[in-house]
């Protein structure tokens, strides 16, 4: 399965360096990313930046990504922090 994930700063300040934490739904092992690097691969996952995405400025959006095995369980994550705080899923 493939997954796209869009990041979008909604604040007024850059951010610099950034990490996006979530869940993978049991079953699920990313096996390639990218736009991003993840660890680990299963569970509580967390997205960092790369290089050339590191900052976000307001209101602009980072596009990342990755491709998983499943078990059958091809639910998405429903919940996310970046940099630690709660974010709007759309």
């Amino acid at each position: 399965m493939t997954e796209n994930l869009t990041i979008t700063n909604t604040g007024s300040a850059p951010i610099n360096g950034w990490s996006l934490a979530f869940t993978l739904p049991g079953g699920q092992s990313i096996t390639s990313g990218w736009s991003a690097t993840y660890s680990p691969t299963s569970g509580q996952v967390t997205a960092r930046n790369v290089n050339y995405n590191a900052t976000l400025a307001p209101n602009a959006p980072v596009v990342i990504g990755f491709q998983a095995n499943h078990t059958g369980n091809t639910a998405t994550p429903t919940a996310f922090t970046l940099n630690g705080a709660a974010c709007t899923v759309g």
